[in-house]
């Protein structure tokens, strides 16, 4: 087992492995169905709000801005000139696969 940017891969099978709390998952998930994660600057260019939205338009209470901050430093989102931020490739392996309760 190898360690990638705070993901655990093993070599055998090539999965990735990493501890992503319930409401980290709940995020992860909602990006992966095409959501977005919409942020916003202060005047010396931290962010100060991250608003998750799931890909119907609706707020995801569980997109604060430390799970934002978690989800960045592991680079499970990522964002690209300026854009909202979006599930990245690690992202997507890494988030279980739940049952859509349409």
């Amino acid at each position: 087992m190898s360690r990638s940017g705070g993901a655990v891969v093993s070599r055998l099978t090539g999965t990735i492995h990493v501890n992503i709390s319930k409401y980290e998952q709940r995020v992860l998930h909602a990006l992966a169905q095409g959501g977005a994660i919409h942020h916003r600057r202060d005047t010396q260019g931290r962010i100060v709000e991250a608003i998750c939205f799931t890909r119907e338009g609706h707020v995801l209470a569980d997109g604060s801005l430390p799970v934002f901050r978690t989800l960045k430093r592991r680079g499970l989102i990522f964002s690209q000139s300026g854009q909202p931020y979006r599930i990245s490739r690690l992202g997507l392996a890494a988030v279980r696969s739940q049952l859509d309760n349409r």
